[in-house]
């Protein structure tokens, strides 16, 4: 009989797979250390993994490129993939691979909030000017 709780087994485990260095790296982005199949890349350079003897609903995730984060980096098969809507991971949906053409935008996130963000601008002349106080000269 182990002492040791089952989620030690599993980060002693994860720590064995996947190095101290990267088991290191995992817990300070992620949270904790995990190890996984590397399923694909995306044109950001954002990792995706999976794990199927990881927690149910906790067994994909992805190791995003920059350190400054958030999910609208995510493309949207790729998300479609992490959240279960798509089986297949979208380097190997043939569906997916055939639906991509050339004309189509690229995926960029969202950057509200931030000095990127869109500010919309009026092409029309104000009803109400602002009021510009005038200076007399003192006599």
């Amino acid at each position: 009989m182990s002492y040791l709780t089952p989620s030690f087994n599993r980060l002693l485990a994860n720590i064995r797979q996947a190095g101290w260095k990267q088991a290191w790296r995992d817990y300070q982005y992620i949270g904790e250390p995990k190890f996984g199949k590397l399923m694909g890349q995306d044109e950001h350079g954002n990792k995706y993994y999976e794990n199927m003897n990881e927690t149910l609903w906790r067994h994909r995730w992805v190791d995003y490129a920059s350190h400054d984060y958030n999910a609208s980096q995510i493309s949207s098969e790729w998300h479609a993939w992490i959240q279960h809507t798509r089986h297949e991971p979208p380097t190997n949906d043939v569906v997916l691979q055939q639906a991509k053409k050339p004309w189509m935008i690229p995926h960029h996130e969202n950057l509200t909030g931030t000095r990127g963000a869109y500010k919309p601008y009026s092409t029309t002349k104000a009803k109400i000017a602002n009021w510009e106080p005038t200076v007399s000269a003192r006599p």
